[in-house]
């Protein structure tokens, strides 16, 4: 028997004022990871907006999660029904230190049956946050940034973790080392929605990847096609071919 999708999205368009963003869009997903990629200005960042109920955007359609309809519900209870978000640009307070930001967060429901996180969990996963926890958030590297807007995601005890362009401005050897904490962390039953431009880091961690174009989900592929296929990556990424894309 298949079991019900964790998040439907069905006919979801989304405006700025009168610019028509997001056309339709639809698709659902499981407890497996899901990527979507696509270029600069596709609307991938107004999607995670509409999902979390963050305006603008203006959404109208249909986005449900485990079954319970968010469309039009405040941003606060979409994050209470089990869905983490970590926004493109990290969005930290610089006047708080690493340990404010984390003791701020307000723990989720344990109705979702995933592990209750606490600060302390949080710098067991970043012990580097461990060692900064006196620092503003404004001192720490982009790599620490990263770790602490996904610890305090973690915090709220999500069923779902969004991520929107994780990787964006980071090191190599930093993407390398989050992308096996976000396996890790999909092992320990968490489900990923991460939107990317970086492919590598996308096919490492998703087997399904839908392509976002102009507003709309163009095509669905899997790593292992669009890795091997490098017209679709210069198409839908503008980016050179893709070379030891899945370690």
């Amino acid at each position: 028997m298949t079991s019900e999708p964790l998040l439907v999205v069905r006919d979801l368009d989304a405006y700025y004022g009168s610019a028509h963003i997001l056309q339709g869009v639809g698709f659902e997903m499981g407890s497996e990871s899901l990527a979507i990629i696509g270029r600069n200005g596709m609307g991938k960042t107004t999607l995670c907006a509409a999902i979390m109920g963050i305006r603008p955007p203006e959404a109208r359609g249909s986005i449900r999660f485990r079954g319970r309809e968010l469309c039009g519900r405040p941003s606060y209870k979409i994050a209470g029904a089990g869905i983490g978000y970590v926004p493109q640009g990290r969005r930290l307070f610089p006047s708080l230190t690493v340990d404010e930001h984390l003791r701020m967060v307000s723990t989720g429901s344990s109705e979702n049956g995933l592990r209750r996180w606490t600060p302390a969990d949080v710098y067991a996963l970043f012990p580097q946050l461990a060692a900064r926890r006196k620092n503003g958030g404004a001192q720490l590297s982009g790599g620490e940034q990263q770790m602490l807007a996904i610890g305090r995601a973690l915090l709220t005890r999500p069923r779902l973790l969004i991520m929107d362009e994780p990787s964006e401005g980071l090191a190599p050897a930093i993407i390398e080392s989050l992308t096996e904490t976000f396996k890790q962390l999909e092992h320990d039953g968490l489900a990923i929605l991460l939107i990317e431009q970086n492919l590598g880091v996308a096919t490492s961690l998703a087997e399904r990847q839908l392509v976002m174009v102009a507003g709309t989900i163009a095509a669905e592929t899997t790593a292992s096609q669009i890795a091997n296929d490098p017209e679709a990556q210069q198409r839908y990424l503008g980016v050179e071919p893709l070379t030891d894309a899945r370690p």
